[in-house]
């Protein structure tokens, strides 16, 4: 009796098609299990809404949170919000790279100023950037300059500290390479150290890119006329639910865009690693 051959699986049958097609079906298929999960959620807030499962009054279905959202933009305060918002979020943020970078490669590099500085970076770490949020307000007034200092606060740490991270793993088989060649100090910083450094580095940038909106929305519930967090919480105070959710989606598109801004930057920079899984 002839035996039956097993069914061929997926990535058996991908490999006897023309690379290109291989390619779009295997992008599709992960496009797809990255985008199940979201489904089901905008599903789930769709229905429960709908069938009782939540209050309708607080959680509206994300049909109508999506109305809302084109509506807020037709009238334009969703435009003039989110502009206000990224301009805090985008100056805080490089001011943040600005002093976070240079001074984690600094530190991460030169043992002396990593013994005169550790005590206060242990002291300053470990405090929440809102937990200051009032002490910026009465040093810097509720004003524009108060908001973009929290941001460059929160920020500042996760690329200091990734910085830090990234220069003091470096792999000590290539310092003693390139120190055997006779390099100068400057140049193996240059050339080894920084761009070995560098995927860590970005991985500080990325959390920090996060915290900008985070924080700053926080920050832009107390006293501030503008921005995606004073829509929030002036939506949330009016009793206008449904725009609320809005300004809440906005900010969720807004951080994910960024997060894939920097994911590109870092891939530009770094193509020089391995592709993962490759």
């Amino acid at each position: 009796m002839a035996e039956i051959p097993f069914a061929p699986t997926v990535q058996q049958l991908l490999r006897t098609v023309p690379t290109p097609i291989a390619r779009v079906a295997g992008a599709l298929a992960v496009v797809g299990k990255r985008t199940i999960a979201i489904a089901a959620f905008l599903v789930l807030w769709e229905v429960a809404p709908r069938v009782g499962l939540v209050d309708r009054t607080f959680l509206v279905p994300f049909s109508e949170a999506v109305k809302a959202l084109i509506e807020l933009a037709k009238d334009g305060q969703l435009w003039d919000n989110t502009r206000a918002s990224l301009v805090r979020s985008l100056s805080g943020f490089l001011i943040a790279i600005g002093v976070g970078v240079p001074l984690g490669l600094l530190i991460g590099w030169y043992k002396p100023v990593a013994e005169i500085l550790g005590p206060l970076l242990e002291l300053f770490r470990n405090t929440a950037a809102l937990a200051l949020l009032p002490v910026f307000i009465l040093l810097l007034g509720i004003g524009e300059t108060s908001k973009i200092a929290i941001v460059v606060y929160a920020c500042t740490w996760p690329i200091l500290l990734n910085t830090i991270s990234g220069v003091r793993t470096v792999d000590p088989v290539l310092i003693k390479s390139a120190r055997s060649m006779s390099l100068p100090a400057h140049r193996l910083f240059a050339k080894v150290i920084l761009p070995a450094s560098l995927p860590t580095v970005f991985t500080g940038i990325r959390l920090a890119g996060a915290s900008s909106i985070l924080v700053l929305v926080a920050a832009e519930m107390v006293g501030a006329k503008a921005g995606l967090g004073y829509l929030v919480n002036a939506s949330q105070q009016n009793f206008a639910i449904p725009d609320m959710y809005a300004a809440i989606i906005a900010i969720s598109v807004i951080g994910l865009v960024f997060n894939h801004l920097l994911v590109l930057l870092e891939r530009r920079l770094t193509r020089w690693r391995p592709v993962a899984g490759a």
